[in-house]
């Protein structure tokens, strides 16, 4: 069994520790999404037509317009 270890390396370890679960926590909380206060913008509505060319090949039915 090692011998009881002294205070001041209670206190080192202990120090490190909490050094090392702040720089975690900074870290998590640094790793969210960056904007989360907007909701995305929506394409405006004259930027996709129906399609009526090709109804047979299963893809959807809009087309997005270049512009």
């Amino acid at each position: 069994m090692p011998g009881r270890a002294r205070t001041a390396e209670r206190y080192a370890r202990a120090l490190t520790a909490a050094v090392a679960a702040v720089a975690c926590l900074l870290l998590a909380a640094n790793a969210s999404p960056t904007d989360t206060a907007h909701p995305p913008v929506p394409a405006p509505p004259g930027d996709t037509v129906p399609d009526t060319e090709d109804t047979t090949s299963g893809m959807d039915s809009l087309t997005t317009v270049d512009r």
